[in-house]
């Protein structure tokens, strides 16, 4: 079975966030961190080179896949700024009406700004995926 590639790291988030080139990027990263710790009640940890965690639990699915995930996290990409919270909850989408101008793949929201969404959803948003997360993986919360 392949590696899971995006494991926590010891990397500094701070020399993370100041490594951004964008200086409105590196001022969204940093009001970001505030607002998920808050949040979470989580510090915040690096996951891999570039994906700021909160959190973590161990999955395992029916294909005997498993490996360890942030509860939630965001990367100050250079295009925008992709979050990430649960899959599989409906009322993520529900959440996600209101939340402000955004685009979403599979697993991740997509802003250019934090200026463009409303942060109350973002924080509720976080709360939900941290909620869904915690009821699917109870023995796993840390």
């Amino acid at each position: 079975m392949a590696e899971q590639k995006t494991k926590e790291t010891d990397a500094s988030v701070e020399d993370f966030i100041d490594s951004v080139e964008n200086p409105k990027k590196r001022e969204d990263a940093t009001r970001l961190v505030k607002i998920f710790s808050e949040a979470t009640g989580y510090p915040p940890k690096m996951w891999g080179p570039s994906i700021i965690g909160f959190g973590s639990y161990h999955y395992k699915y029916e294909s005997g896949h498993e490996g360890d995930a942030p509860l939630v996290g965001f990367s100050p990409r250079k295009s925008k700024i992709s979050l990430y919270f649960a899959t599989g909850d409906d009322s993520r989408e529900t959440l996600l009406k209101d939340l402000g101008k955004h685009t979403t793949g599979k697993a991740c929201v997509y802003i250019n700004k934090l200026a463009d969404i409303d942060v109350n959803v973002l924080k509720e948003m976080i709360l939900q995926s941290v909620d869904f997360l915690k009821a699917r993986y109870p023995e796993n919360d840390r």
